[in-house]
């Protein structure tokens, strides 16, 4: 009797795990394309994943697909560990229906976020599917609905993270959007509102799917997506490396890791990497591998808004987040793109505890009419509210330009940033010399007589007074000027001195950020 048992219960694990079958198992291999179990296997620690609801299988009575029932109905959900650390996991199988969501596998997904919540700890999706299912109508739709509420409640309370690894359309996308990363596997995996087929009808307009949607689009075009990865491997083992950055939710310090890298390590490369001519570009990358743990950056969305860096590295094994104007593409400039990119990472820091420094060359705000009708003001806005709501340990470092208001807005000392340095290259002013010279001396200039060698004088006075880091150092707004080489100690140093730093913002329900 107890033997008929045991037998009842392999025989549903071992159809449950048979997914959608032999040949569509087969399909999905011949994709480049693992299962959704093995997706599983392969990202968690081995032999850690605990399943639930394996057996659940849908309700629908509809459109013939009673008599189609599978064992866990199309999605994989549990929890297991990633380097000795707890997480929740789901998956979707596009063997089973093409992964479309029912009422009852986003039953699954409610219930591991739920628990995530409670026990602090992250929630990764791996998307592959076609949709809602349309035999269940709005059953489905309301099964989405109940998914986003918890993606946007779980915001900023535990990291959740997306790996699009196959196709993911309509209502679909939006819960990937509201998560914090959005990995994409090139030649595999896309996103949009509606495809190609439907714009074709709607617009006239012929587009692929690639074209649309896929990886390279929404890294480079979009924006929507922060990592395009070669091939699902090396998507699985980005979102474990991702993890090691973050603390498993709000309430906790990102892990430590030992540092092998000497914390008092000078670099004498820093000292010539900044270009005396400040019109001459220079690859920001090469300052913060410079200093950080050895030289390892992970960058972030390095596909998208290339004139602002960002990304996550280590100094003395303590995780810290990077932003970075980069003078090598558009001069470093802040534009919509880059402002958007740019904020959304401080928040993301802010929320999870991971102090900011900021590496800041920057000539102003991209000027032209196209800025200014896309809403230059409003997207800039939202950049300079996220420093100055920030209340994690924030450390600036001026290594060149540093003009007009995105002086303010990077980091600056003026909008709560505890440490702020700058390399005896830093130019701190309203404006460039030229551009200011041209506004304050046009007159006596013009009436010189000789007109090219006043302006050149005027230009040397004004660097001299105003575009030196020493002026802002006087007023305070500048903690130190510090040779180049050093900055690696200087950084650890103030991350030491900030390391039970307390501030907060004004009781309030929530402040309303210039979305």
């Amino acid at each position: 009797m107890i033997e008929d048992k045991l037998n009842l219960l392999q025989e549903k694990n071992a159809a449950a795990e048979a997914g959608g079958g032999a040949d569509r198992i087969k399909r999905q291999h011949a994709d480049g394309k693992m299962t959704a179990r093995e997706r599983v296997e392969f990202l968690l620690d081995e032999d850690t994943f605990e399943e639930f609801d394996k057996l659940k299988t849908h309700r629908c009575q509809d459109f013939g697909i009673e008599s189609q029932q599978y064992p866990g109905d199309g999605f994989i959900t549990g929890h297991g560990l990633i380097d000795g650390r707890q997480v929740f996991v789901f998956a979707q199988d596009f063997t089973i229906f093409g992964g479309s969501l029912s009422e009852t596998n986003a039953q699954k997904v409610c219930k591991i976020m739920d628990l995530a919540m409670k026990v602090g700890a992250p929630v990764i999706g791996l998307n592959d599917s076609g949709g809602a299912r349309i035999q269940e109508g709005v059953a489905s739709l309301g099964g989405y609905a109940d998914i986003f509420l918890r993606n946007t409640l779980a915001s900023g309370v535990i990291p959740q993270i997306s790996a699009i690894m196959g196709p993911c359309a309509g209502g679909a996308v939006y819960s990937p959007a509201i998560t914090d990363f959005t990995l994409m596997v090139k030649n595999t995996s896309y996103m949009f509102i509606t495809g190609p087929d439907v714009i074709k009808t709607v617009t006239h307009e012929d587009v692929t799917k690639e074209e649309l949607g896929g990886a390279m689009t929404h890294n480079a075009t979009s924006g929507v997506a922060h990592f395009a990865t070669e091939n699902e491997e090396d998507c699985l083992r980005m979102i474990r490396e991702l993890l090691s950055f973050m603390p498993s939710n709000n309430m906790e310090d990102p892990p430590r890791r030992r540092c092998d890298d000497p914390v008092d390590r000078v670099e004498p490369s820093l000292n010539s990497i900044v270009p005396n001519e400040s019109n001459k570009p220079y690859d920001i990358r090469r300052i913060i591998e410079g200093v950080v743990d050895n030289g390892n950056f992970f960058e972030i969305q390095e596909h998208y808004a290339r004139n602002i860096v960002i990304g996550f590295a280590r100094l003395n094994g303590q995780s810290v987040g990077i932003v970075a104007n980069q003078p090598a593409f558009l001069a470093g400039v802040l534009d919509i793109d880059a402002s958007v990119k740019g904020a959304r990472f401080v928040r993301f820091c802010d929320c999870f505890n991971i102090p900011i420094i900021t590496f800041e060359d920057v000539p102003g705000f991209l000027p032209g009419v196209s800025q200014e009708y896309g809403g230059i003001i409003r997207h800039g806005a939202k950049l300079l509210y996220a420093y100055a709501e920030a209340t994690v340990p924030k450390i600036t470092v001026v290594t060149r330009k540093a003009y007009g208001g995105a002086y303010c807005v990077m980091g600056s000392k003026h909008i709560r940033t505890d440490i702020n340095f700058a390399y005896p290259s830093a130019e701190i002013a309203v404006m460039g010399a030229e551009g200011a010279v041209g506004i304050l001396h046009r007159r006596e200039i013009t009436g010189a007589s000789d007109p090219e060698n006043a302006r050149r004088e005027k230009i040397e006075e004004y660097q001299e007074k105003f575009a030196s880091p020493y002026v802002a150092a006087e007023h305070g707004f500048i903690d130190e000027v510090i040779e180049p080489k050093y900055t690696r100690q200087k950084l650890i140093r103030a991350l030491k001195l900030l390391e039970n730093k307390r501030d907060s913002n004004p009781p309030r329900k929530h402040g309303n950020i210039p979305l």
